[in-house]
């Protein structure tokens, strides 16, 4: 009988209030997170392994020693990285793209085939992530920064000016620069493709 009784785990209080916290935090933060990840993420289904997929680190993470102090940031931060991981590995469509002419306009979204297309558009997009990654890498930086910044983290101009504390116009400048070079650079290779 006595080894019944220490062969279950034993309930702990500290376990209790870790299951409730991250209950709380998924229960406020579920909305927010998927409607951040969905407007980065065309697809539905993506979108949601994505969201699961932070939810499931935010689980393992609350079991190690160390807490997580504002799991709100840090749930936007993950979410943020497996976007970028997925957009690297080239299994998702581009993330908010931009536009020449305003920040609502995305450049990337324009220049992708769609991933869902057919297997002959699935293997024109890989090639052009790869060369559109090779053609960042040759942006200058202040450019390069703005793109990414814009294009893959989703930030706005606005937001951009006050965190850098650079003029709008001058970034709205340095984005478009950046979007005429990758034109210029990528265009022998849809040239080729079509």
């Amino acid at each position: 009988m006595d080894t019944l009784l220490t062969a279950q785990p034993a309930y702990h209080p500290l376990m209790a209030d870790q299951n409730r916290r991250i209950a709380d935090t998924i229960t406020r933060e579920r909305g927010r997170l998927g409607n951040f990840i969905r407007q980065r993420v065309p697809d539905p289904g993506d979108a949601e392994d994505i969201l699961q997929d932070v939810f499931f680190e935010l689980v393992e993470a609350y079991r190690l020693p160390a807490p997580i102090e504002q799991a709100g940031a840090w749930l936007f931060r993950v979410a943020k990285n497996r976007i970028i991981d997925r957009f690297r590995k080239k299994r998702e469509e581009p993330l908010a793209q931009a536009g020449e002419d305003g920040e609502d306009d995305y450049w990337l979204e324009q220049a992708l085939p769609a991933p869902d297309s057919g297997p002959e558009a699935s293997l024109v997009r890989a090639r052009l992530l790869e060369a559109i990654s090779a053609a960042l890498d040759e942006l200058p930086a202040r450019q390069r920064d703005v793109f990414i910044a814009h294009e893959l983290d989703g930030l706005s101009f606005k937001e951009l000016a006050v965190a850098s504390g650079t003029k709008l116009n001058t970034l709205l400048g340095w984005k478009r620069q950046a979007v005429l070079q990758l034109r210029t650079r990528l265009q022998p290779l849809y040239d080729e493709l079509n």
